[in-house]
């Protein structure tokens, strides 16, 4: 009997080494699944998938629409995203364990109107694209109308995905546009549209795109969220220098005229990524003047600020 019990024992050691040898053996990196739509807004995150970390590997998700984007995000298919700040707090308003922890860039939005259209007015009774009623194109869509005495009812917003907005434009199907880039670039570059307003213009410091992370992956991997956070601020940094090495790995993720690129970058900011109160404040503010959300999460419930030092 004992040496029976010996044996079974020597058979659990046995096994409880060899999986622990597959584990050390293996040695597999951690990997951090971020969703992004290919748009020059995320390029801080094409600028850190670039480089091999020890701590994890980083595989960036390309989603075609941020519906899709938004359900991966909300059952936990990805860690995290890249995804239009409003979107993201309508779901941890509905009970989504969602963070914001920086921002996706600064400024670079830009509201483009048809060659016909010479002024804001022109507008009127005209039909206006936005990528969601959740978004900062909106709210900048109607603080620029407000400030030339024109209501949000006199002019047909249409929602439509990004990449479809400069065709439209085109073609007469819209009177103009405001979107993430580089879609508003296209527009100038063909000369098939010009620039009513740069969101700066219009409310300065706004939040449009962020970085945003599931709670419970922050919970569970907080020393390795503040390594892949300082690896996405360096990404930024690196993307500020539009140089040709940023071009080079943009042009991975987005298939435009150097031109473009050009001018869509010239619009943006990497630098300084870490969202401020103030500015998320006005969002939260705006959001329920608009009627666009009753509720929406207050600054300290929805951002944590800890990761960008």
């Amino acid at each position: 009997m004992k040496r029976i019990y010996a044996l079974a024992l020597l058979m659990v050691v046995l096994l409880l080494a060899a999986c622990g040898g597959e584990e050390s053996v293996d040695g597999a990196k951690p990997t951090i699944k971020i969703g992004y739509l290919p748009i020059t807004h995320a390029v801080p995150l094409y600028m850190q998938a670039d480089t091999e970390y020890d701590e994890y590997q980083l595989e960036l998700v390309k989603f075609g629409s941020w519906p899709e984007l938004m359900d991966a995000l909300n059952t936990g298919a990805i860690d995290g995203a890249s995804v239009l700040i409003q979107l993201a707090m309508n779901a941890k308003e509905k009970g989504i364990d969602l963070k914001a922890v920086a921002l996706g860039h600064r400024d670079g939005n830009v509201l483009i109107g048809g060659n016909d259209i010479r002024a804001v007015e022109d507008l009127k009774g005209k039909s206006f694209a936005i990528p969601s009623r959740f978004s900062t194109h909106n709210i900048l869509l109607y603080e620029m109308l407000q400030k030339h005495g024109i209501h949000y009812d006199e002019v047909d917003v249409i929602e439509l995905p990004p990449a479809e907005m400069p065709a439209a434009l085109a073609e007469g199907r819209i009177a103009g546009y405001v979107v993430a880039e580089p879609f508003g670039a296209m527009s100038v570059a063909l000369e098939n549209g010009t620039v009513l307003y740069q969101s700066e213009e219009i409310w300065q410091d706004s939040i449009d795109c962020g970085l945003v992370l599931r709670g419970q992956f922050i919970e569970k991997n907080k020393e390795l969220v503040q390594s892949f956070m300082d690896d996405y601020v360096a990404g930024g940094e690196l993307a500020e220098q539009k140089d040709n090495h940023t071009h080079e790995v943009v042009g991975k993720y987005l298939t435009v005229e150097k031109e473009v690129l050009d001018l869509s970058l010239a619009w943006i900011s990497y630098d300084n990524l870490k969202i401020q109160e103030e500015s998320y404040t006005i969002l939260r503010d705006a959001l329920t003047t608009m009627g666009l959300s009753e509720n929406p999460p207050l600054f300290e419930e929805f951002v944590d600020v800890s990761f960008v030092k």
